[in-house]
């Protein structure tokens, strides 16, 4: 409305309104969300930094991130990292971890989960690759 030119006593007024009729709801919004997020398959953290961007407070992110199981960040990270794996079946084990690790990564699942999930699902097939023992 804004964009509109919508003087902000207007926008005030309507918001108010949309929010006794519930049509205005941020921890109902959060809580979907991240609901639907989960699937994607990221993580807690990721989560965070998208409700933040769309302008949800702290303490309803983190009322809504509190709702998900305790392993959420594990359950998701574990099935993006198998669905990956499929397609890393003939590369060496260094180059599989590492492409493994930086997709984790990239999807904001911390360090030693990642090391843990790509350890899990490397070691299902073939021989495990170690960064620590080269």
């Amino acid at each position: 409305m804004a964009k509109k030119a919508v003087p902000e006593a207007v926008i005030a007024e309507v918001l108010d309104r949309f929010e006794d009729v519930g049509l205005v709801d941020d921890a109902q919004f959060a809580a979907l969300w991240v609901e639907g997020q989960q699937r994607r398959m990221k993580s807690g953290r990721v989560l965070r930094q998208e409700l933040r961007r769309k302008g949800v407070s702290d303490d309803v992110i983190t009322e809504a991130l509190d709702e998900t199981a305790d392993d959420a960040d594990y359950t998701a990270a574990l099935a993006f990292a198998q669905k990956r794996a499929r397609s890393m079946t003939g590369l060496t084990p260094e180059v599989r971890y590492r492409r493994l690790a930086g997709a984790l990564a990239r999807r904001g699942f911390a360090p030693g989960l990642c090391h843990r999930v790509v350890h899990e699902v490397t070691a299902e097939g073939e021989e495990f690759y170690d960064p620590d023992r080269g």
